[in-house]
């Protein structure tokens, strides 16, 4: 594939559906595709040994059709539970849909996940067919295999000598098509049906199954899409598609007759970015802070007027108001400049041809929103849960559905009301089910009513955007009776350079404190500037020196909020919180409980 130029996406033009026939079951995607978009010559591309490998719609339709005759031939039923274990390739797709369209259900699983969750998960969802990717997924289904004796057949993506893999099960198909059989199927799904079950990574307890149905994921696509341009062409995919943030984003992609791209990794997202030269991607806003902060590193290899150019014009992109009228001529002027002195050329160094990045799975920092919005690279904000397919809510194209603060207006079809003790609750086309074999789980949700309890703390501003507050289950009291929001600190606290992440515990105790994983890479930096000898994360963290600048810091953060809320104690741990090591999910969100059972020994020190 050839590298693309980069171009500035012209002023948003409206998408036309008119002519489009809404529908109703997420495999009809791969129709609606072929018969409205037949001039898009990629669907799907993912690359293999360094080249981009692409498809058409016929071919994705060939593909999920044989996966489909192949399920047949081995006996899947409808209802049946197929796990799809991978990370982001074409092959997902086709599976997804060739698994739904027969009336199986899809169960996507992390591919990085430990022995016990993958024992849990395939017992619990009465898996009968597994597809893997990677020899340390193989080793860990291999470990639990005996254990999970429903799993009738396990295949693999690549040749790994010990199972039969995806080339065989489309070979399988094509010797075995039956495409009577799979109309039959096919036309007795009704879009209510559930789809597929997804297992919240969660932060706390045991993975839930979350059951949606096709109904829940068209419904979503039909309310968000008119917010991408009609020249919006282009997706780069690096989210996990087991999440069904992504997956859902993906669908809408396919719907919008767009090509997807997979990025290899997280670490070659910079890269993709500049081949594919994407129109939209998602993102979490973790991965926008790490880009950000490249970016201000950068200017710290300036020196002299350079460097106060540079940071001048990160500053006024900074302060950038979505609404032209909350924007000053002053202003207005200066962004001008900055653009055409730095800024025009970080946003070459990004590359891409963005019409929107949407961020989800917590809230972003208003300058980081500010920021890319300012350079081009304009940040829409979701918010919602799996069990809620799953935006609740979202920024948009009209006036003020991106105002900072808030996650904009509420989907159409969506209502979101405040319970008396600040719970969000919405109700709608979009919410799950419920839970898998958890009927009593399902009913601590979701009431009588019909009302979804998110377990997020917030409020409907005077235009009726949602904005949220906190989690109304992270909330403590302190011995004071004081209650404390800890993502408040959270939040506030992890703007700091020095912090990567962190995380506030108090429940009875006399005051809060704070478990901290630094930012190792911009500590390296910052020791190198102030002649301090950098040896490693487990001793660094130990210095005094580098304890009192953490120390100051928190001071600074602290003043802030108010006395009853401020950290008094803090202690710097050594690792890095990582998906790996179970204390990140995989949107990067901390796993409190994980944290706090880890560092136990730490936290009774800290309140001693």
């Amino acid at each position: 594939m050839q590298k693309q130029n980069v171009k500035v996406m012209p002023k948003f033009v409206q998408r036309d559906f008119s002519n489009i026939k809404d529908p109703s079951r997420l495999f009809d995607l791969i129709d609606n595709y072929k018969e409205n978009y037949p001039n898009q010559s990629i669907v799907l591309a993912g690359k293999q040994t360094g080249k981009w490998v692409t498809y058409t719609i016929e071919q994705y339709k060939e593909y999920a059709d044989n996966i489909s005759y192949a399920l047949m031939a081995l006996g899947i039923q409808s209802g049946d539970k197929v796990a799809i274990i991978a990370s982001n390739r074409p092959e997902w797709n086709m599976l997804d849909m060739g698994i739904m369209q027969i009336g199986a259900i899809t169960v996507p699983i992390y591919p990085t996940i430990s022995e016990n969750d993958y024992r849990y998960i395939l017992n619990h969802c009465e898996a009968k067919f597994v597809i893997m990717e990677g020899a340390e997924v193989m080793r860990k289904i291999n470990s639990v295999k005996s254990e999970t004796p429903g799993i009738q057949y396990l295949y693999t993506f690549a040749d790994r000598k010990e199972y039969p893999y995806f080339d065989q099960l489309i070979e399988l198909g094509r010797s075995n098509q039956n495409p009577e059989e799979l109309a039959r199927r096919k036309s007795a799904i009704s879009k209510d049906d559930c789809a597929t079950i997804v297992y919240t990574s969660g932060t706390t307890g045991t993975p839930k199954g979350v059951m949606l149905s096709h109904w829940n994921f068209i419904s979503q696509i039909l309310s968000l899409r008119f917010t991408p341009s009609a020249l919006s062409t282009r997706a780069l995919s690096f989210l996990p598609m087991c999440h069904v943030y992504e997956r859902t984003i993906v669908f809408m992609y396919q719907y919008l007759g767009m090509s997807v791209y997979y990025a290899q990794n997280l670490g070659t997202i910079a890269e993709n970015i500049k081949e594919v030269v994407p129109t939209m991607m998602s993102a979490v806003p973790r991965i926008l802070e790490k880009i950000y902060d490249k970016i201000y590193d950068n200017g710290k290899k300036l020196s002299g007027f350079s460097k106060k150019l540079f940071y001048w014009a990160i500053n006024v992109a900074k302060d950038y108001e979505v609404e032209q009228e909350d924007r000053t001529f002053g202003y207005n002027l200066k962004l001008l400049i900055a653009k055409k002195l730095v800024l025009n050329k970080i946003t070459a160094g990004i590359g891409g041809d963005f019409d929107i990045v949407i961020s989800g799975a917590a809230a972003i920092p208003k300058h980081i929103a500010a920021f890319f919005s300012a350079i081009d690279v304009p940040v829409y904000e979701g918010y919602g849960l799996t069990e809620t397919s799953p935006v609740i809510a979202t920024s948009a194209r009209p006036k003020y559905a991106r105002q900072s603060g808030t996650v904009g207006f509420p989907l159409p079809g969506v209502k979101v009301k405040i319970a008396e003790n600040g719970e969000v609750l919405c109700k709608g086309p979009n919410i799950m089910l419920g839970y898998y074999k958890a009927p009593e789980l399902t009913a601590d949700v979701i009431d009588a009513d019909g009302w979804f309890h998110t377990g997020d703390k917030g409020m409907i501003t005077d235009r009726g955007q949602v904005k949220l507050t906190g989690r109304i289950k992270n909330m403590f009291k302190t011995a004071g009776g004081k209650y404390v929001n800890p993502q408040a600190l959270e939040d506030r606290f992890c703007v700091s350079p020095f912090i990567e992440n962190m995380v506030v515990f108090g429940e009875n105790q006399k005051y809060p404190v704070a478990i901290v994983s630094p930012n190792f890479e911009f500590l390296k930096l910052w020791c190198s500037r102030h002649n301090i000898q950098y040896t490693c994360p487990t001793e660094i963290i130990k210095d005094k020196d580098i304890i009192a600048r953490y120390k100051r810091e928190f001071d600074k953060f602290n003043a802030e909020f108010g006395a009853t809320e401020q950290i008094k104690k803090f202690e710097l741990v050594p690792e890095e919180w990582n998906i790996a090591n179970g204390i990140l999910t995989p949107t990067l969100k901390v796993k409190r409980a994980i944290v706090q059972k880890r560092y136990q020994e730490n936290l009774e020190k800290l309140f001693a």
